[in-house]
This record gives C-alpha cells, structure tokens and sequence, in this order.
C-alpha cells in the first residue's frame, strides 16, 4: 500500500507540469535570432522613457513585448502527405489572379496562378518554403514601397524572388516582397540548397507579403480573405486533376 501511495504523488506532479508546460508555450514562443537586436534595442529606449515618465516607460514595455512575439518563431508542422503546396508566411490571402512570374528568375514566360499572402505587423514573419526542393534560382531586386496589400507591390515593390525545382521536374516561384513598413528582406538560402516543405528560408521586417506561384494546372485550394498558416495551410496540390482536365 505504501509504495502505490508514493507513486500517486509523482503522477499528479508530473501532469501539472504537462499543464504548466502547455499554458506556458501558448504565450511564450520561441523567438528568431534575427530579433534579438531589435529586442535590446527596444528595452533600452524603454529603459530610457522610465527615467521621463512611467507612463512613458509602459507604453514602452508594451512595445517591447510587440516586438519580441513579431520575430516569434513557432514550431510548425507541415502536412505529412505528399503533393502539397502550403502557404510560406501568416496572414491573409490578398489576391488570386494569373500573373507572370519574376523575369529575373528567367523562368518561362507564362502566365501563372499567383497566390499573394499579406503579412500585418502583428503576424509571425518568418517565411517558410511552399514545397520541398531545390534552389534552382535567386534574384534581389531593389524597388519601392507601396503598401503589400496593393496588386502593383508585386511588380514595382523591393522583393527577393526564389525558384524552387520539385523532385518531379516543375518549378515554384516564391518571391518576398517589402511593403509599406518594412524595409529589410532577409534570405537564408542561395541557389543549390534543398529545402523541406515548411522549411524556413526568410523572413521580412516589417509588414509585407509573399507571393506563390503555381505550377501550370495546378488549382489553388484557398479563397480571398482566409486565414494563412506558414507551413501548415495547404495551399494546393500537385497531385490533384489539371484545371479543365
């Protein structure tokens, strides 16, 4: 009897720590390492206002705190079937139209179905790879900085496109583009690397969004106005029937 009395405790012990561990990573989130200046930077400006005024210091506080969860970096976990295109980046689907992609990735040009996500600045930033692949190409290109959510940010915005070849031969345009607010791209890839699906490979500071472009007949699965998950929404996918087949 004594023994099963002391294991009960241990038990209970170890269940609150399963709930401590579950409330505590719903609000604190890994962060990025690219944060981590931004982040100090900001605590000691905050520090700075609480020698003027504590009101000025807690308003201070609140947006280090903003900061912080904007380069929150989550544990993401894409779809385990094969075939799928999921989104790169938070946020919403601004736009569904047939473009053409980036004439600086000298991929055909050839109308394709693009697929814009719109990052607001309170959405995660960090950009993950469509699909799983290589870095066939890569292209900086300096530009403006209309706000993301416009069609022309696409073609005349500061963005860094990426084309990436599948195992079965067809490429996927993923290109981050600057908006409004932010204006720094980073990449972390460079031609030749292998990606996963959902693999990080960028993110964007400030604001801003990613466009995707679709394989040819690929039929997208998303709508205006829905809600993104960076690697984990599907986008769509390859192994569907071509679009009018």
């Amino acid at each position: 009897m004594a023994g099963r009395h002391s294991i009960r405790p241990l038990k209970t012990k170890f269940r609150g720590e399963q709930r401590h561990m579950r409330m505590r990573d719903t609000f604190i989130k890994p962060m990025h390492r690219e944060g981590i200046r931004f982040v100090a930077i900001f605590a000691v400006v905050t520090l700075g206002l609480f020698l003027l005024s504590d009101l000025l210091g807690w308003i201070g506080v609140g947006l280090t705190i903003w900061c912080y969860y904007f380069f929150r970096d989550p544990v993401r976990f894409p779809p385990a079937r094969p075939g799928v295109i999921v989104s790169p980046a938070d946020g919403i689907v601004s736009l569904i139209e047939e473009a053409v992609p980036p004439a600086e990735l000298g991929m055909p040009d050839v109308p394709l179905t693009r697929i814009s996500v719109f990052m607001n600045v309170f959405n995660c930033h960090v950009n993950r790879s469509p699909v799983a692949g290589e870095v066939a190409s890569l292209a900086y290109r300096p530009g403006k900085f209309f706000n993301a959510s416009l069609d022309k940010a696409s073609a005349d915005n500061e963005r860094n496109s990426l084309c990436i070849r599948m195992d079965d031969g067809r490429d996927l345009a993923v290109v981050q583009i600057a908006g409004l607010v932010a204006r720094r791209i980073v990449c972390f890839v460079k031609p030749g690397d292998r990606l996963q699906t959902g693999e990080r490979f960028g993110l964007i500071r400030f604001g801003s969004r990613l466009d995707v472009y679709l394989p040819v007949g690929v039929m997208p699965l998303v709508s205006i106005g829905q809600t993104m998950v960076a690697g984990e929404t599907v986008l769509a996918d390859l192994l569907s029937p071509p679009q009018g087949g």
